[in-house]
């Protein structure tokens, strides 16, 4: 097995943009590295055979993964940025991750694990030598290291994307790491929810020098007050909506989800199975009893909706979320992270692939924002209420393929990262959105409910 060894990579660009070129430098070149670093242990703890294998149709074999980073990167670093001519605009097409849905990408002519390693690394030394050249300023691709920054969050995303086919991959573990840190004294006797109390806020960014189009512009929001769980949804809370019948009951269910609920005879999270009295998950090629103080994951939108109505709750919208993450009511402005401005530390998130999996409920209590809520960032994604729409004016750079066509109700927002996002990828105003019926994912959920008017 592979022990994952955390790069460097806690990097997360200034709020403020940089102005200095060697520092902007040193910045992009430790994000790409982090990154590579990451990639190299994802596809080189398994046999070539394994990476040329498709684990589920719903995922990419990695070694197309492996070759689709080295082709992104040619394409905006070397041939956008630079101007340079293309190494190999033959496998363009192949690499196109909207001509082929994943299904179909082991059918197509692939580079070998071979060819993909040596393609993406002929790439990065001649981007490298880019960067140490690149005068990082003078149009909206270059300033502040944009398309260098835009590159490694393209790299650690998809890192995150082969994380979960390991997880879906069968056989003995490729990977292992420590086990997050346990949860602080603290964590039993903290409250239930926590109230927010509403009014105006600033949400997403103007001035976030990575930030991707989706996430801006920054612009006032107004919302009534709310409360929100203090800590995400936990396995233990979840085993009781399962033990109460919450998948054999209609009234819980969106429609859709019922009929997903029916059709592939679902009755807990992806990954777990009873064992007589146990429940026990499969994390990694490990098969372990279920951890009752984790937060849930592997769920869908539906299951998440599902649990928060047999709850008597909801689930929050995207704006409370972010309300939640990033109000400071003290100053009345927007953090860029819950606990302040300052960037990511092991402190304070469980993030970067640095475990296999989520801290306990209460855990981090140096990242808890301003208002009490603890494990906003890292941990599991958090499904939202909310669709994928455009912010007031939304501006799609540098292409509408990576947020605008995604845009209307088809896609659910999801907030906060989790334990397999890299810093680099991962913001108070960082947004992710997938379809409600996914479980692959590293996804959880925290819920809300209305603040009763005395609370206001």
């Amino acid at each position: 097995m592979t022990r994952i060894q955390p790069g460097s990579g806690t990097f997360a660009a200034s709020a403020e943009p940089a102005h200095d070129p060697e520092l902007l430098r040193a910045r992009a070149l430790d994000a790409l590295t982090t990154a590579r670093e990451r990639t190299a242990l994802l596809t080189g703890c398994v046999a070539d055979e394994e990476l040329t294998a498709q684990h589920s149709p719903l995922m990419s074999p990695l070694v197309w993964d492996l070759a689709h980073i080295g082709n992104q990167e040619e394409q905006w670093l070397l041939r956008t940025v630079a101007g340079r001519e293309a190494l190999r605009p033959e496998i363009d097409s192949v690499y196109d991750a909207f001509e082929h849905p994943r299904s179909e990408r082991p059918t197509l002519p692939l580079l070998s694990p071979t060819e993909a390693r040596g393609y993406a690394a002929d790439v990065r030394g001649r981007v490298l030598d880019v960067l140490e050249r690149a005068p990082l300023h003078g149009g909206p691709l270059v300033d502040a290291a944009f398309a260098f920054g835009m590159i490694a969050q393209h790299e650690q995303q998809h890192d995150e994307t082969m994380l979960i086919t390991h997880q879906l991959r069968r056989g003995s573990a490729a990977l292992t790491a420590p086990q997050p840190p346990r949860a602080p004294a603290d964590a039993a006797a903290l409250p239930a929810d926590v109230l927010v109390p509403g009014g105006e806020f600033t949400m997403g960014t103007s001035a976030e020098p990575w930030a991707l189009d989706n996430e801006r512009p920054a612009h006032r929001r107004e919302l009534a007050a709310f409360r929100i769980d203090t800590v995400p949804v936990s396995n233990g809370a979840y085993l009781r909506f399962i033990e109460d019948g919450g998948y054999d009951e209609a009234r819980w269910w969106h429609p859709r989800g019922w009929e997903l609920v029916r059709e592939h005879g679902l009755t807990a999270p992806l990954f777990w199975r009873r064992d007589g009295a146990t429940w026990l998950r499969r994390r990694f090629g490990v098969v372990e009893p279920v951890p009752v103080d984790e937060p849930v994951v592997h769920v869908s939108w539906y299951e998440a909706d599902a649990y928060a109505r047999w709850a008597g709750r909801r689930l929050p919208t995207e704006a409370e979320w972010e309300m939640a993450a990033r109000f400071d009511p003290a100053t009345g402005r927007s953090r860029r992270y819950p606990w302040g401005d300052a960037d990511p530390t092991p402190e304070r998130a469980n993030l970067g692939q640095r475990h296999l999996s989520p801290a306990p409920v209460g855990g981090y209590p140096l990242g808890a924002s301003a208002l009490g809520v603890r494990q906003l960032i890292g941990d599991v994604w958090e499904w939202t209420a909310s669709d994928f729409l455009p912010y007031p004016g939304f501006v799609a750079f540098p292409y509408r393929e990576y947020s605008e066509v995604f845009f209307g109700d088809a896609h659910k927002v999801l907030r906060g990262g989790s334990f397999a996002v890299d810093p680099v990828a991962c913001r108070g105003t960082f947004r992710n959105w997938d379809l409600p019926v996914r479980r692959q994912i590293f996804a959880g959920f925290r819920t809300a409910r209305d603040a009763r008017p005395e609370q206001r």
